[in-house]
């Protein structure tokens, strides 16, 4: 794929695609035709996803309306209290929660730091977004989701500018007041799916999401991993490979992870045929460092260093759980691997307005698919896939830790 093959892919979906959209729908159809165009069959899989119609909110503060966007998903009414700054989680700050509105320094709350807070009586939260220095003063719309909220209550939520956060603290602002009235109804999302045959039964599963957060267009995350998939299926979809190759492209990751939990879910037939994932998410920045991050035994990190060094591509490969559609894939007990060259937030940022193609150098994007298709090539072509079916005990603790199923022990 030239370089300018790639570029066209970022300027067709140069717009944001949000997950259960009409944009992230006309994004699954570009990426399944793009998948047909290489000659290799594709369809669209969909799967439900939480949906919400905003029809109104407000926050006050001490009487004074300031711009803000509800979450979506938290319910609808009213919630009043004295505004409460909490800069941490920890159990010393939680204990001044009670009946107040909190404000967090956070764009969001996992799930441990939101049961502290309902246990601690929360009546409410805001959230912030952007950077005051910043002339732009748009917000980010978000999402309460079900995996942080649990069994326990919903709180209205809500996402207001970092300016207007600090002057709520400089002003020490008493009473705060949030108003969410919303339409909420389940919607749809799609995964892409293609295949390449292979000699064996057993395949090995490429994944990366294309659907972006509500300001950004997605480009560096994640346009230039689902370009890294469709590099990957032209340069080996005359190979004949002895592992077959299944593209998934992924929808509503920026969700947590829906698309890939979605696929795993609905083809557990399928997970015991499945050799390897390959994930990728996030790859082709200007500046950055490529980095994998190996869910399955060491010994396929050391293989990634080992063959970094011997085609001169610099990899830092380690073993971990990365937060991304390899997880769910890794949790099910498929040795797993995700790929990324990661920048700074200072040149190549992301979940905001400033997430386009600037970002991006198609040579390094290039590269990078270079690297990965000849690792998958490696994977695929060999007798017998070299990587142990099983799940190293750290890497066991880690998923329980990113899926809530334990809490952090730092």
């Amino acid at each position: 794929m030239t370089n300018e093959q790639l570029k066209q892919i970022f300027l067709d979906t140069d717009y944001p695609h949000t997950s259960g959209t009409p944009e992230e729908r006309k994004v699954a159809e570009y990426l399944k035709a793009r998948c047909e165009a290489l000659g290799v069959p594709a369809r669209l899989e969909s799967f439900p996803v939480a949906m919400a119609e905003m029809e109104a909110c407000s926050v006050t503060a001490d009487g004074e309306e300031i711009p803000c966007k509800g979450f979506y998903g938290c319910g609808s009414g009213e919630a009043e209290g004295e505004l409460y700054y909490m800069p941490a989680l920890d159990p010393v700050s939680m204990a001044g929660a009670k009946d107040r509105i909190v404000l967090l320094d956070t764009q969001g709350i996992g799930f441990w730091g939101y049961q502290d807070l309902m246990k601690a009586g929360a009546r409410g939260i805001l959230f912030q977004y952007g950077n005051m220095y910043y002339p732009q003063t748009d917000i980010d719309q978000r999402d309460l989701r079900a995996a942080v909220v649990g069994e326990e209550r919903k709180v209205l939520c809500a996402m207001i500018h970092s300016a207007s956060a600090v002057e709520l603290v400089r002003r020490k602002v008493s009473r705060v007041r949030i108003a969410v009235r919303q339409r909420e109804y389940e919607g749809e999302s799609h995964n892409v799916v293609a295949e390449i045959p292979g000699r064996s039964e057993e395949f090995i599963t490429l994944t990366a999401h294309y659907d972006s957060t509500s300001l950004s267009h997605g480009a560096y995350d994640n346009m230039t991993g689902c370009a890294g998939l469709l590099g990957v299926m032209e340069a080996l979809k005359d190979s004949e490979p002895n592992y077959g190759l299944r593209f998934v492209f992924c929808g509503s990751e920026e969700r947590g992870l829906l698309g890939s939990k979605a696929y795993v879910s609905g083809h557990e037939g399928d997970l015991e045929k499945t050799a390897l994932n390959i994930n990728l998410d996030m790859i082709g920045s200007v500046m950055g460092k490529f980095i994998t991050r190996v869910s399955a035994e060491d010994k396929l990190a050391h293989y990634i260093a080992y063959m970094g060094a011997e085609l001169g591509f610099p990899v830092a490969a380690k073993t971990g759980v990365y937060s991304s559609d390899s997880t769910p894939f890794a949790d099910k007990g498929v040795p797993a691997v995700s790929m990324a060259r990661l920048a700074g937030g200072n040149v190549a940022p992301i979940h905001c307005r400033y997430d386009t193609m600037e970002v991006l150098s198609m040579e390094q994007l290039s590269a990078d698919i270079a690297f990965i298709a000849e690792f998958t090539r490696r994977m695929s072509h060999a007798v017998r896939c070299p990587v142990a079916r099983e799940i190293p005990e750290n890497v066991k603790k880690e998923l329980d830790e990113y899926l809530f199923r334990k809490r952090r022990e730092d």
